[in-house]
């Protein structure tokens, strides 16, 4: 009994710092990236409907950073980085002042809606893009969600818990929008395909190991992902079988590692649109 109850995780026991702030900056860029369609989507009622799934990836990032942020002003070892502004570190210090390798959000997250080879400055967005690259997300994070209910941390508890319901909301839109354009005419079906042949690839980084993911998995505050690739595969293959579209073959190649700090050329792009406004006024009041 003795050694059964040692084994047992402390309840409300804290997620490292640098876990916490994967799973925000995975909403938070998301979110971003899906607010560029605001004004854009193809029909009125997708302009409302990303613009609100934008909003709810941006309450799920500031709910995780603030709980980032106590975690930071309780360790006086804790780094601040050179360009964060003098006082309490808040939501928005860790938002808006962290640069691009300070970011662990997923790279698949901060591509362009644009297919690959076409310049991100062009401005071109591919609806077929970013209903792709939603849903291959999604369906990770409802099984993500579903699990965090369980950490050890009451605080990421309870987060897990009012996203998952978000989450489930995404995967069901982005689901519904995939199959409706891989059995739609042919040229939908087109670009839905290239969208899945160049983004899947990137979808390869969920299941490789970091060590803020193995030190959560190890206090029971954290998921182990790896363990929850069957189910994704599941809930993957049946959709793109119900869209009529093909699964591309597994390559061995290069697999991102925007979690472990290393990005793509983009995300600079995405942040300085973010960031500028703070930077530019760090401390303003409005």
């Amino acid at each position: 009994m003795t050694t059964l109850n040692a084994q047992r995780p402390t309840l409300n026991q804290a997620a490292p710092t640098a876990y916490l702030l994967h799973l925000a900056d995975n909403a938070l860029i998301l979110g971003q990236r899906n607010a560029e369609w605001c004004g854009h989507a193809p029909i009125l009622e997708e302009d409302m409907a990303m613009a609100n799934n934008s909003l709810d990836l941006i309450g799920q990032a500031r709910l995780l950073y603030q709980h980032a942020a106590e975690r930071l002003a309780g360790d006086v070892r804790a780094p601040r980085g050179a360009s964060w502004p003098a006082g309490a570190i808040t939501e928005d210090t860790l938002a808006y002042f962290r640069d691009v390798p300070d970011f662990r959000n997923y790279t698949l997250l901060e591509l362009p809606h644009s297919p690959p080879l076409v310049p991100a400055g062009v401005g071109d967005r591919d609806w077929s893009v970013t209903i792709a690259r939603n849903f291959l997300y999604s369906a990770l994070m409802v099984l993500v969600w579903e699990r965090l209910r369980q950490s050890a941390d009451s605080q990421l508890a309870a987060i897990a818990a009012k996203s998952l319901k978000e989450a489930r909301y995404h995967l069901r839109h982005a689901r519904d929008w995939l199959v409706r354009l891989g059995d739609g005419t042919a040229e939908s079906q087109r670009r839905a395909q290239a969208a899945l042949d160049w983004l899947l690839p990137f979808t390869d980084e969920f299941w490789t190991a970091s060590g803020h993911e193995a030190q959560a998995r190890d206090n029971a505050t954290g998921v182990d992902v790896a363990a929850l690739r069957a189910d994704w595969d599941a809930l993957v293959n049946d959709a793109i079988a119900e869209a009529t579209l093909t699964r591309p073959a597994a390559v061995q190649g290069y697999i991102s590692q925007g979690k472990q700090g290393l990005h793509s050329e983009h995300l600079g792009y995405v942040l300085a649109e973010m960031q500028s406004l703070a930077r530019a006024h760090p401390g303003a009041t409005w």
